[in-house]
């Protein structure tokens, strides 16, 4: 007949079989513990610090911007072709004085120019935006905001002559404005909006 089988038990520990100290035990738990709320602080602490920085660097870049483009003014110098094609401004090629302009934000894009022409080419540019001479009715176009921006005043004893031309989207709107007080030489101002 087979004796029996005993349940297995597990050697005593050595240096005579007594149990680990409870203050050695509380030791462990408190260094996984520190442990654990480190790791969990480089977790969470190096992303959010990292979007902290990444966030005041955007809101720096933003004001810098915007602060640039406040100081800025129209300047002289030709917007590039595709500043043209894109803001529907065909600014002759014998123009003189030239100046430009563009601002951007999250909601409206625009392209401030100008440029001084002979008469011909003043029906030239006219034609080639879509209007006319006969279209032009005395005034200004131009926002009080707009001309601010673009650094324009409008003298009282000046001949303004204005046209707005509205296109759907994504096409711009252009809003003209000519100075005629010497016929010889018009001024043309345009300010054209895009929505993106």
């Amino acid at each position: 007949m087979t004796p029996p089988t005993l349940p297995h038990q597990a050697p005593a520990p050595e240096g005579g079989g007594t149990p680990a100290p409870a203050s050695e035990d509380r030791r462990h738990v408190v260094r996984r513990r520190w442990i654990t709320a480190i790791i969990i602080l480089l977790l969470v602490g190096v992303p959010a610090g990292y979007l902290a920085v990444s966030a005041q660097q955007s809101r720096q870049s933003g004001r810098d911007k915007a602060a640039k483009v406040g100081a800025t003014k129209v300047r002289p110098g030709w917007p590039s072709k595709v500043q043209r094609s894109i803001y529907e401004v065909p600014i002759p090629d014998k123009a003189w004085r030239v100046g430009f302009l563009e601002t951007n934000n999250w909601r409206t894009s625009r392209l401030f120019t100008q440029f001084a022409v002979t008469p011909g080419d003043l029906d030239t540019f006219l034609a080639d935006a879509g209007t006319d001479r006969e279209a032009l009715t005395p005034g200004v176009s131009i926002s009080p905001h707009d001309a601010e921006v673009a650094g324009w005043s409008w003298s009282p004893h000046a001949s303004w002559y204005e046209i707005s031309l509205e296109r759907p989207d994504p096409r711009p709107t252009r809003d003209i404005t000519v100075d005629l007080t010497d016929p010889e030489h018009p001024k043309v101002y345009v300010v054209s909006s895009t929505t993106p």
